[in-house]
This record gives C-alpha cells, sequence and structure tokens, in this order.
C-alpha cells in the first residue's frame, strides 16, 4: 500500500502527494521520496520552494511578442538592440528557444508557438500561436523595436507532427515578402531540438536551407 492510500498517512502528506503526482514525470515513488526530503528539511529550505513557485506564478508569463517565457515584457531577447529583428526563429516551446540559445549561434530573434499541430491530439492550428506570428510579418510595428521580418527560420522538431505544422506555415508564408528557410536535417529525424547537442544546433543553425510548401 503506497502513502497515499494509507489511513495512517497524515492529510497534509496526502495533499502533498496528490500535488506532486500532478506534475509531469512524477509517479508514486518519486512523489513519496520527495515528500520525504521536504518532510526531513528545515523550514528555511522548504519555504524557500515555496516562494519560488509563487514568485513564478506571480512574476512570470509570456513575452507579448514572441511568447517566450519572461518576467518583462518586451522579453530581454526581443528587447536587445544587439539582435536582428529582421530574422525570427521560431520554435515549438520556450526549452527549444533555450537550447538554441546556448548555442550562440543565432544573433536573430524568436517566435515561440507553444505547441504544433496534432490532429490526433486534438490541438489545430488554432489552438498554437500561429496568429501572432503572421501579425508580426504584417505589421513590423508588432515586432521586436518595429523592425520589418525578413527571414523566417522554421526550427520546429524534425518528426511528422513538426514537420506538418512547418509546411502549413510555409503555406502560410508563401504570400508574403519573407524569405523561409528551415534548420538543416543535421538533426536526427524524429528527434527533439531540447536533446540536441550544441554543436549539432549549431550546425543546423548555420546549414539552414530553403523551405518551400512544395
Amino acid at each position: 500500500m503506497s502513502l497515499r492510500d494509507s489511513a495512517a498517512t497524515p492529510l497534509p502528506v496526502r495533499e502533498l502527494l496528490d500535488a506532486l503526482t500532478s506534475l509531469p514525470g512524477i509517479g508514486k515513488r518519486s512523489a513519496e521520496r520527495i515528500a520525504f526530503h521536504l518532510i526531513k528539511a528545515s523550514e528555511e529550505d522548504a519555504m524557500l520552494l515555496s516562494r519560488s513557485i509563487a514568485d513564478v506564478k506571480h512574476n512570470v508569463s509570456c513575452c507579448t511578442i514572441c511568447n517566450n517565457l519572461a518576467d518583462r515584457s518586451p522579453c530581454l531577447i526581443c528587447d536587445d538592440p544587439s539582435r536582428d529583428a529582421s530574422v525570427v526563429l521560431v520554435v515549438e516551446q520556450p526549452r527549444d528557444l533555450i537550447s538554441l540559445e546556448a548555442t550562440g549561434m543565432f544573433k536573430g530573434i524568436y517566435h515561440v508557438l507553444t505547441g504544433r499541430i496534432e490532429p490526433l491530439g486534438g490541438i489545430e492550428v488554432g489552438d498554437i500561436a500561429v496568429s501572432g506570428l503572421l501579425d508580426r510579418i504584417d505589421e513590423p510595428s508588432s515586432n521586436a523595436q518595429s523592425v520589418k521580418i525578413q527571414e523566417v527560420i522554421l526550427g520546429l522538431n524534425p518528426n511528422l507532427e513538426g514537420d506538418s505544422t512547418a509546411l502549413y506555415l510555409a503555406q502560410e508564408l508563401e504570400a508574403r515578402a519573407v524569405n523561409v528557410t528551415r534548420l538543416a536535417r543535421g538533426l536526427p529525424s524524429g528527434s527533439q531540438i531540447e536533446y540536441a547537442n550544441s554543436q549539432v544546433l549549431a550546425d543546423a543553425i548555420q546549414g539552414r536551407s530553403g523551405m518551400h510548401s512544395n
């Protein structure tokens, strides 16, 4: 019998276990280890975690331009005058942006879709931030530093859903006066950007190629 199901377990501990197991990747065993760690930790350490969670919820939101996680808007990347705001690299999630940014090779700015088109999963075009990207292209005043976008790099994950989303975006962008490219296929098919090493990602950025819808 698990701690969660035992009547001998105090209610606050059971509620903590419920909260922990609701997190992605945390099973019953992991939740129990974390719960015991927090119970044995000093009040100062436990409250530090509590304050960090509260700070994230109160102070972190999405950049109004690129959708990246930020504690201010525009975010530091969009607001950086040394970045080339005419080149936008489109990614699925903030974690992909972080991986690409760690290479130090990309000097443009980003657009985070917060997902990808997955019909079988019930995720349609309207569920991800496509309209915000098109607005930035159509209205330079909506882009960082009010710069006109000249190139859109599609940096979606090289799998079926990522490729389908990239193809849709390429079709939408065809009628707009922008150069559409995608990361080089140094990324293994079916892989995830967040798990690729910095050199592979740097090569993918440098070797990006033209993207066409047909």
